[in-house]
């Protein structure tokens, strides 16, 4: 925690200023009237551009069917570090748009075992792709989203402990304890001036059915009859990076925008 905690100042700082340029300056005191107008026609017609596709913070459950716990809900979860992405946005009119981007996301459920006292925890980091569509009024950020995406899970770590001592870690790159791909399926809202919320759905198992593992030199498949299916809540912010700002000329005669 000490360790998150440091880090978020560098993280916000990173989500205001270290993605591409909010606006790029023109002196059209430099051009001509011909290019000026040119420029001016080219920003109203643009209808590709960047945005933020910053999760913030994501609340976590899962349905876990195990023996003897079919179907119960597991404890929330929450998480702020690290929920980031960048995505492209193609506007097809001001109420209707498409948008696909990369980001990454910290996802996973917390395991009970009340006659123990014991807990597990199990996440992975992932690198996903989502593509989906906005409906609303989109010039104002107060749209509805809907969609589907894929992740990538290349970091997975399980931690468990009894009555929070005895603790055992466990972080393998690319496990196999997972899935490879997790495919998802989201619907959500922004409100203006740009704060969404999201809910996501993995109809896919969390954990590798198939996954095998020797303890005591016999082989055992510690997930063989778990089904876990995450659900996610996540909040966060909509930054658009893609106004050009024309610098107006000093009056001192010349034709001025």
């Amino acid at each position: 925690m000490r360790l998150a905690a440091s880090l978020t100042p560098l993280f916000l700082a990173n989500c205001l200023f270290a993605t591409p340029a909010l606006a790029q300056h023109i002196d059209i005191n430099t051009l001509d009237d011909t290019t000026a107008v040119e420029i001016q026609a080219e920003v109203k017609s643009k209808t590709f551009y960047w945005s933020n596709g910053l999760d913030a913070a994501i609340f976590s459950t899962s349905t876990i069917d195990r023996p003897g716990d079919d179907g119960a809900l597991t404890p929330l979860r929450f998480t702020f570090f690290v929920n980031y992405g960048m995505n492209i946005n193609h506007d097809f009119s001001n109420n209707f748009g498409v948008f696909s981007g990369l980001g990454i996301k910290n996802i996973g459920f917390i395991e009970k075992f009340h006659a123990l006292d014991s807990t597990v925890k199990r996440r992975v980091y992932t690198l996903g792709v989502p593509l989906g569509i906005k409906i609303g009024n989109l010039g104002k950020r107060n749209f509805v989203m809907l969609g589907g995406g894929a992740d990538l899970a290349f970091h997975y770590k399980e931690k468990g402990f009894i009555r929070r001592g005895n603790k055992t870690k466990t972080r393998e790159w690319f496990s196999e304890r997972t899935p490879l791909i997790m495919p998802n399926v989201f619907l959500g809202a922004s409100f203006s001036p740009g704060f969404t919320i999201k809910a996501q759905y993995y109809p896919g198992n969390f954990l590798n059915k198939d996954f095998t593992q020797t303890a005591a030199g016999v082989k055992v498949q510690p997930y063989a009859s778990y089904q876990v299916n995450l659900f996610l809540l996540s909040v966060g912010i909509d930054i658009h990076y893609k106004k050009v700002r024309l610098i107006a000329p000093k009056d001192d005669g010349k034709r001025t925008m």
